[in-house]
């Protein structure tokens, strides 16, 4: 069942949500704001003059540094963001992240890797965003908002050792994180 604005209201004021103001909770979203850490992807490049090769099977991970916002996210680069939100989400409610179409009117792309299982708690989301325009740069700013998280009550909750709140690796995730590899 998708969860509308009463029952997305008594999730803000369970704690399932903290840091959503009353004028976030839409008719069947909430919408969420930008944190301040951003991690950038370090422009190095093999004296031969390719990329560098990350193989994933291995957990490698790409070279990135952390930096503050506001972000000049150039055409073509890929960063991690956060929200500011943080999430407790009890076990019979999931969530799914999309970015504000506005946003993505300007060029700007979320990756597809936004769905929220239930149980995952004490973290704030990171997002995966590229600026896809061929010619202006786009600015990310702490604080705007960036997308609008979507949620679902499943008929019954997931048993605690089958939840995210057990088996998930990015619980308590304070703020914007890295890959910590596909298990």
């Amino acid at each position: 069942m998708l969860l509308t604005y009463n029952e997305l209201r008594e999730l803000v004021e369970s704690g399932a949500i903290e840091g959503v103001a009353p004028e976030q909770i839409n008719g069947a979203s909430i919408d969420l704001t930008l944190g301040d850490e951003f991690f950038v992807e370090y422009e190095r490049r093999f004296e031969g003059g390719g990329p560098p090769v990350v193989r994933l099977a291995e957990k490698e991970l790409p070279k990135m540094y952390a930096t503050g916002g506001p972000l000049f996210l150039d055409p073509g680069r890929f960063c991690l963001a956060s929200t500011r939100e943080r999430f407790n989400l009890p076990l019979d409610v999931a969530g799914h992240y999309m970015l504000k179409s506005s946003l993505a009117r300007s060029g700007l792309n979320h990756l597809f890797a936004g769905f929220a299982d239930p149980g995952w708690h004490g973290s704030v989301l990171t997002l995966e965003l590229v600026n896809t325009l061929e010619y202006h740069t786009l600015v990310l700013e702490p604080g705007m908002k960036i997308g609008q998280m979507v949620f679902w009550r499943g008929s019954s909750p997931v048993p605690f050792e089958h939840s995210y709140a057990a088996r998930g690796q990015y619980n308590r995730s304070e703020s914007v994180q890295q890959s910590k590899g596909v298990r």
